[in-house]
């Protein structure tokens, strides 16, 4: 079985959104990013671990 190095082609957008999510009555709060298939309520990816994109290079 061979994998086929040609990326699928994107026919529906994705979104994203960002969040600061405040706990513990406001003593705590963090930032989280959602990236979201517009066409599809099921296929969505959230995390709590980027805090911008400009720290991961």
């Amino acid at each position: 079985m061979t994998a086929d190095p040609t990326p699928p082609e994107r026919t529906t957008e994705l979104r994203s959104e960002s969040y600061r999510i405040t706990v513990d009555d406001g003593r705590d709060s963090f930032f989280a990013l959602s990236i979201e298939d517009a066409e599809n309520e099921e296929a969505w990816l959230m995390s709590d671990t980027v805090y911008a994109l400009e720290s991961m290079r």
